[in-house]
């Protein structure tokens, strides 16, 4: 059988013409496309590449962190002066509480009364659940909650939504904890701090208090661990009471939370460096675009 005819519409010349255009087009993508694929700043090792380059800022960040480390870790031990982490102190604390409470829920407990106190440490009242996972889950909670507010310290608009989340467990941490002057002033002065920096070159500032809150979350297992089972040999500690139950030294446990830590920590800080490549100036451009605000 012949093949059928094809018909063509009227217009041929038109028609030609389209077909022509769609050709060069095609040519240009094509060419485009070539020259993409073969450029070294598009090879196929490029998002490789792109997640081990440290930019600019990212360089300054990193700096930033390390700078948080000792000056955090300063202030933690030294006496007179460490009552001015106690807001954050505070927070971080009630981190701690809440991955407790949040476990307990989660496995089939339930929570009877959270209390906090800078200076004494935090309580979780809980009944049932699974005391394997909620004894841990203090530490490694509050680290997994630094490590994402580290990872959102690389950039201003997650910042800005990780503030939000920040100030309302400020006021939650105030709600629970013991409500002393001294308390009450410095949890305030705290959220004070967090709603100027909205207004500060589009909330660049914000970024460093949400990098410095995640980077004391990120170690307080670490230092708490090794001030209570170290240095004053507490026996009345989350690891310790593990031990008894399951086996092994308080201490042993206490090194293997703070190396998870450490690892949580560090996986943000990749997470942040693979995630958010952009520039100072781009971040503040975003920023702008993203719950705006006046800035000084």
């Amino acid at each position: 059988m012949a093949p059928a005819p094809v018909l063509l519409p009227p217009g041929p010349d038109t028609w030609l013409g389209v077909a022509r255009d769609i050709l060069l087009e095609g040519r240009t993508s094509a060419t485009t496309t070539t020259t993409s694929l073969t450029s070294p700043a598009h090879s196929g090792h490029f998002l490789g590449r792109r997640d081990l380059t440290v930019t600019d800022t990212q360089k300054v960040t990193l700096g930033v962190i390390a700078a948080y480390v000792v000056g955090i870790a300063l202030l933690w031990n030294l006496p007179y002066v460490r009552w001015s982490l106690w807001p954050f102190k505070m927070l971080v604390i009630a981190f701690h509480e809440f991955g407790h409470a949040i476990t307990c829920l989660l496995t089939g407990g339930k929570v009877k009364s959270i209390s906090l106190d800078p200076r004494e440490g935090g309580v979780t009242l809980m009944q049932g659940g699974k005391s394997a996972f909620t004894l841990p889950a203090g530490y490694l909670g509050s680290s997994l909650i630094g490590a994402l507010l580290t990872f959102c310290g690389f950039n201003i608009v997650a910042s800005k939504v990780a503030s939000i989340v920040v100030g309302v467990s400020f006021l939650l941490t105030l709600w629970w904890g013991r409500r002393d002057w001294l308390t009450i002033l410095t949890i305030l002065l705290a959220v004070g701090l967090l709603v100027a920096c909205w207004f500060i070159a589009h909330a660049e500032a914000l970024r460093y208090v949400v990098l410095f809150i995640g980077v004391m979350s990120s170690l307080y297992s670490v230092w708490d661990i090794c001030d209570d089972l170290i240095l004053r040999k507490v026996n009345s500690s989350d690891a310790s009471v593990f031990a008894k139950r399951y086996g092994g030294s308080s201490q042993c446990w206490g090194v293997i939370w703070s190396i998870i830590s450490l690892l949580f920590m560090v996986a943000g800080i990749i997470a942040g460096i693979a995630a958010f490549p952009q520039s100072s100036a781009q971040q503040q451009t975003d920023s702008g675009k993203f719950i705006p605000t006046k800035f000084f």
